[in-house]
């Protein structure tokens, strides 16, 4: 019998921002007391809705293709890794090439550290840190089959456009069933939505 394969699902809209996933990520063993994940406004001025950013673990992460120092690697299973503390240098390439806005520089450390999905835990059989404590259900890990029948409105897509880039990644985002999107534009983020704009297509412009 095949094992059940486990993935992250992330639905911005459940995001109630208790900063439950900040606090829980920052108790990880390896994160050393600093969370690897972060909570945004989605349009600070009008709403005060937040949605988690946490690594998409990019089938082809640009964070990996512009550091210098070959320090970034992807596991077997395509999770992205924080940089390899021996061979970072710091330059913070990553930081400003990654389309999601997910590395961060710990200048204490001079080192890159970003969310890797609990590879200490998951590796195990466990779930990451922060979805063993959202309580709304804006970060899940788990099947596929189980998403599905806990989330009869909204459906996963991995497909994200930047520009001319098309992005596949790792981590799955929950967007409306009936929505003919094939993929997000990241780069609707950047473009200040009108007032009144329905929360679910603050963050993102779905494109069909």
């Amino acid at each position: 019998m095949q094992p059940v394969e486990m993935e992250f699902f992330m639905d911005p809209s459940r995001c109630i921002g208790c900063q439950s996933c900040v606090h829980a990520c920052s108790e990880c063993e390896t994160h050393k007391g600093h969370s690897m994940i972060h909570l945004e406004y989605v349009d600070r001025q009008a709403s005060t809705q937040t949605a988690p950013v946490v690594c998409m673990h990019c089938d082809s992460p640009t964070c990996a293709d512009v550091c210098p120092a070959d320090a970034i690697k992807r596991s077997g299973d395509g999770r992205v890794m924080t940089a390899r503390k021996p061979r970072c240098i710091a330059c913070s390439n990553c930081v400003l090439a990654c389309p999601f806005g997910v590395p961060k520089m710990m200048t204490e450390f001079d080192l890159m550290m970003k969310c890797d999905m609990c590879y200490d835990r998951t590796s195990t059989g466990r779930k990451p840190m922060c979805a063993t404590v959202c309580p709304s259900g804006a970060l899940f890990y788990g099947s596929r089959e189980e998403i599905e029948r806990l989330r009869q409105r909204s459906r996963p897509i991995n497909q994200f456009q930047f520009g001319q880039q098309r992005i596949t990644t790792k981590v799955n985002m929950m967007v409306p069933r009936q929505s003919p999107v094939e993929h997000v534009d990241v780069t609707a983020v950047m473009h200040e939505p009108p007032v009144g704009t329905p929360i679910s297509l603050n963050l993102f412009d779905l494109k069909g």
